[in-house]
């Protein structure tokens, strides 16, 4: 599990092309610090288990779904990305539940300085929108973020200046893909209500 707060902002090293997946390698101070074989680590919001560690690089397999489902496979070397190792139970929740499973992705569609933030818009899957709502947390790229608002085809963040300095979103421009993850709370929610109805029963 992880919590939407980035450690640090990475560089992909390679992506090796493999025949149904692909292996990963990135680079980062901090999160190999205390990296070892089988740990859990999020590269712009997914969740990618480490199979080596070298100096300041891990690899990573990323198979085939993960890529069709999020933006990974875009990556080249020398591409950003947003890193947080996976939270400790002793430690602080400072964002929100985020399981590293991305439901799918998006497009920044706008950006609106202001004098101490950026309004940004990004589009919203027709199938996600139902979990998305007003003051609700969404994970983009892995950073946790408050929805500030939502409508059919798309939501807006508020990004302050520590999110536009220390993760992907402060370069990100119009027209470029985000991974998104909604709140897993509402989705298990949903499920509930749907398999007891509306007389309580299943």
């Amino acid at each position: 599990m992880f919590t939407g707060i980035i450690e640090e902002l990475g560089e992909v090293s390679s992506l090796e092309p493999l025949r149904d997946a692909a292996r990963l390698a990135i680079r980062g101070k901090a999160v190999t610090a205390d990296a070892k074989h089988g740990d859990s680590i999020a590269v712009n919001g997914v969740c990618l288990t480490v199979v080596d560690v070298g100096g300041e690089v891990f690899t990573a397999d990323v198979m085939k779904e993960t890529l069709d489902r999020s933006s990974l496979g875009a990556l080249r070397p020398g591409s950003p990305v947003n890193l947080e190792r996976a939270v400790r139970a002793d430690a602080r929740l400072g964002g929100h539940i985020v399981q590293g499973h991305v439901d799918g992705t998006g497009v920044l569609l706008s950006r609106e300085p202001a004098e101490h933030w950026e309004v940004v818009r990004i589009s919203l899957p027709a199938e996600l929108n139902r979990y998305v709502v007003e003051k609700g947390s969404i994970a983009v790229d892995g950073v946790s973020l408050t929805v500030a608002s939502v409508d059919a085809e798309a939501f807006s963040v508020s990004l302050i200046p520590t999110t536009l300095e220390l993760t992907t979103l402060g370069a990100k421009r119009p027209g470029d893909p985000v991974n998104l993850e909604t709140d897993v709370i509402a989705k298990h929610v949903e499920k509930l209500v749907g398999a007891y109805g509306p007389g309580g029963r299943p």
